[in-house]
């Protein structure tokens, strides 16, 4: 099964490439050495602080082949292929929540490079997929788990 397309800004990879290199390094030597001393307690078989420190091992492990996965199957969003016509990854899309008349903005990303606290919103959540491919002036429904919302576009730019 080929692995999914990942989309993200110059940014996101760049966090992505430093997460992973911090797992790699700093965090692998920190477990190993949460294992070497609680190796030191004695008894493996009822010694608690191993097991947390090798569950903590297996979940460090993961995240890597996880990132370095993402990294393999990345696409880059190159902000001049961005135009302001269409909703597509990469713009700010101003739009007006028609049940509460209220202007709200979004920046439609990659799913790695969601961040809600700056209305950074992936294009594969109801209201992002909502939005691609949409012009300006158009009524948008997205259809989430609350229910349908209703969005008209004001305005379409370059988010990066």
């Amino acid at each position: 099964m080929p692995q999914k397309e990942v989309l993200l800004t110059y940014e996101g990879l760049k966090k992505l490439e430093e997460e992973l290199e911090y797992l790699k390094t700093v965090k692998r030597r920190e477990v190993a050495e949460r294992i070497k001393v609680a190796m030191g307690f004695g008894d493996l078989s009822e010694n608690s602080e191993y097991d947390e420190a090798k569950n903590e091992q297996a979940q460090v492990e993961m995240k890597i082949i996880d990132l370095e996965n993402k990294l393999r199957n990345v696409k880059i969003i190159d902000s001049d292929e961005i135009d302001n016509k269409v909703v597509q990854v990469g713009n700010k899309v101003q739009v007006l929540d028609m049940e509460f008349d209220e202007k709200v903005e979004y920046t439609i990303v990659g799913s790695t490079e969601v961040d809600l606290a700056e209305n950074k919103i992936s294009n594969e959540s109801p209201i992002g997929a909502a939005l691609l491919g949409r012009k300006k002036n158009e009524i948008v429904d997205a259809e989430t788990p609350g229910g349908i919302l209703q969005f008209k576009i004001l305005k379409i730019s370059k988010g990066l």
